[in-house]
């Protein structure tokens, strides 16, 4: 097993970049076949991530058991995260914040992960009938019942963090983090440093977009990027425009797009860990080499103004998927 810089989320040390292993079981398409993705994962853990992230969400289940199935043996070598609130309900994606509901879901998950504790396991959404101190509370719960071992938050703003953090002591917050999505910066990045909490941040490559991937642009149907704004006529073509200028920029300075968008979220803080996703074992090689690169501050400040607040094209959700999201929106920003 290989070593990588680390970073820290509340008592454990990571590898500074993680693996969201979403991908391999849900919402983007093509997936992997099974045997390929285990291969991926294993390959991970050599190269020497330690922090692998999953949901009761992806897959509705899949994506836990395909963990369970591939990496168990190998337990005490990483860092386990996985999230409740959001999961399968009647065979449907469904919301419940409620501590019978988590309580249920976080049972689902230890059997089909094959543990009977999760390291780091979070609120995937808030749910806006439910009191986020009765969410905590219940995960609060789980921990002194050894079950889990810290508390994550998903998605949420830093007034709620700070609800939540009243409660139990927060130890990170995983929400949406690239140079086209930039709003953790109104408030919940220095609410994160504040607190003393990690901030995760998913979709460091913009869906696929900014690292060039053509299975981002030319979208499979039922690949849920194809009902995101920014995915669609006329925000696409927009956004290719500022993607191609970003790719000028990382090619100038010998690096990958890829690479620059995880080295200039690394860059924005040392509690900053960013959970890129991929199929490829050849992308994850890439990915873990940003750890090796060193950032001149002119390059990260032209990445900066490129991506300026409001210069993508687009809401980055479609409303109903907006209506569960918690965190802070830019003035002016369209949720539309």
């Amino acid at each position: 097993m290989n070593s990588l810089p680390t970073r820290t989320i509340g008592p454990f040390t990571v590898s500074a970049i993680g693996l969201g292993c979403m991908n391999l079981s849900h919402a983007y398409l093509p997936r992997p076949d099974m045997a390929d993705a285990g291969r991926l994962l294993c390959h991970a853990l050599d190269a020497g991530v330690t922090l692998f992230d999953t949901a009761a969400l992806y897959g509705f289940g899949a994506n836990e058991e395909l963990l369970g199935r591939t990496l168990m043996h190998r337990r005490r070598e990483f860092t386990l995260a996985s999230k409740c609130v959001l999961a399968e309900i009647d065979g449907k994606r469904g919301l419940d914040g409620s501590p019978g509901a988590i309580t249920r879901v976080l049972e689902d998950s230890l059997r089909r992960l094959r543990v009977d504790h999760i390291d780091l396991y979070y609120l995937h959404r808030v749910d806006a009938k439910v009191p986020i101190e009765e969410s905590v509370g219940a995960l609060a719960r789980a921990v002194e019942a050894g079950k889990i071992g810290a508390i994550g938050l998903s998605e949420m703003s830093a007034a709620t963090m700070r609800r939540a953090h009243a409660v139990h002591p927060i130890a990170a917050m995983q929400t949406e983090y690239s140079p086209w999505v930039r709003n953790p910066e109104i408030a919940v990045l220095d609410a994160c440093a504040e607190l003393g909490a990690a901030f995760v941040a998913f979709s460091p490559l913009g869906r696929g977009l900014l690292a060039g991937n053509p299975n981002a642009v030319t979208l499979l149907p039922g690949d849920i990027r194809g009902a995101m704004p920014r995915f669609q006529s006329p925000h696409l073509e927009a956004n290719l425009r500022l993607v191609e200028k970003f790719r000028s920029l990382a090619e100038d300075a010998g690096r990958t797009p890829a690479q620059l968008c995880l080295g200039w979220a690394l860059a924005k803080g040392n509690h900053v860990v960013p959970i890129p996703g991929t199929t490829s074992i050849a992308h994850l090689d890439e990915d873990m080499a940003t750890l090796s690169h060193i950032w001149p501050d002119d390059l990260l400040a032209a990445v900066d103004r490129l991506f300026c607040v409001h210069a993508a094209s687009g809401p980055r959700y479609p409303r109903d998927a907006q209506a569960q999201v918690d965190t802070e929106i830019w003035a002016g920003e369209s949720l539309a």
